[in-house]
């Protein structure tokens, strides 16, 4: 009964000139974000929605069609929907994922793909500044939260730093940390992609959707550049957010 009461708040107005399902998507939504809900919960069925709020079966799933459309909420085949786990990083900090979905209570954890020495391509001498034959260690890794992969990410450092990159365990940045190699500053590029066949395979979202691709070069305190990483976040699951002042 109180679950029921809490949902009354989403009633639409019957006597409001604007469509039902509109006017529903928009509360629906607005509680969302205000945290009716927390990440991966469960969302009430059509039919909960139809019995307590008085609409038909085709208003609500309507609605629900829009929220589906802005990646609010989550479809998973014979067990209901979910409100997606949306992690917003700013742009105005040096973030370390695996800390920021710690502080919004996600777990994270990383699934290695490649850890291996290779010679430094093209991109990696010029935005590293290395010599022609550099040697670099080069990290393939899924970054999960909550055992859903939010991300794919590769990352190139130079070898005289990562000699041995079987060494590092869950985290990179706290790897580098202990080993005083901390990135103080870092440049970022950001653009939107369509999901090749491989990282769709990688990240589970459908062949040619759009996703968030981040390229970053990380600096140690000397100016050395020491980081480079190209990332590929699922858009349905992840922002990027800046604050501006007038």
């Amino acid at each position: 009964m109180q679950n029921q009461n809490k949902l009354l708040v989403l009633k639409p107005d019957s006597d409001s000139a604007t469509p039902l399902y509109l006017q529903f998507g928009h509360k629906l939504a607005a509680a969302i974000h205000a945290g009716f809900w927390k990440a991966d919960d469960p969302l009430p069925s059509e039919r909960m929605f139809c019995d307590v709020l008085g609409i038909s079966r085709v208003t609500a799933r309507k609605a629900l069609d829009l929220l589906f459309e802005q990646g609010l909420i989550l479809r998973r085949q014979g067990s209901g929907t979910y409100i997606t786990p949306k992690l917003e990083q700013p742009l105005t900090r040096l973030t370390n994922l695996s800390e920021m979905l710690k502080q919004r209570g996600f777990r994270p954890s990383s699934k290695w793909l490649k850890r291996e020495i290779a010679l430094a391509g093209s991109e990696e001498l010029l935005r590293l500044n290395l010599t022609p034959n550099s040697r670099i260690a080069h990290l393939e890794r899924l970054r999960l939260a909550n055992e859903v992969v939010m991300a794919v990410e590769y990352t190139s450092i130079p070898y005289h730093y990562l000699p041995e990159p079987e060494l590092i365990g869950e985290s990179l940045y706290e790897y580098m940390r202990e080993a005083n190699m901390s990135v103080v500053r870092a440049i970022q590029n950001i653009g939107a992609v369509n999901a090749s066949e491989e990282l769709a395979k990688l990240t589970g979202v459908e062949k040619g959707a759009a996703m968030l691709h981040l390229t970053r070069v990380g600096y140690l305190e000397d100016g050395a550049a020491i980081e480079l990483t190209h990332s590929w976040f699922r858009s349905d699951y992840y922002d990027f957010v800046v604050e501006l002042y007038r």
